[in-house]
């Protein structure tokens, strides 16, 4: 697990907000829905979601490599009684340089 680093003006950061309790749902809306039922097995009907975008995101600290960068998101959903995260990344993974991190036991989501 590390830290981003946008100090030195490489990557960005951006969210969108779902709000569809009484309203249609767009398709990206629907396909979260999707995962969650196929993912868990379960009924699901989002009230309420957030994606958020780490685009092109240098490890900290940035001024040693800012040509490795990472590309990922988390999307927060909930109906209003469970909630859950969908945590997705960039086609190939972890692009980081983990050999250069103070710890070597790096992991890829949350624990």
């Amino acid at each position: 697990w590390d830290n981003a680093d946008f100090s030195r003006g490489v990557g960005t950061t951006f969210y969108q907000e779902f709000s569809t309790l009484n309203t249609a749902k767009p398709p990206f809306v629907r396909d979260v829905e999707a995962n969650v039922r196929r993912y868990l097995k379960s009924s699901y009907s989002a009230a309420w979601t957030l994606k958020i975008t780490w685009e092109k995101a240098p490890a900290y600290a940035a001024q040693t490599d800012t040509r490795r960068t990472n590309t990922y998101q988390a999307v927060l959903t909930t109906d209003g009684f469970r909630s859950y995260v969908l945590m997705l990344y960039q086609e190939g993974g972890m692009r980081w340089d983990y050999t250069r991190l103070p710890a070597t036991n790096v992991l890829i989501g949350y624990t």
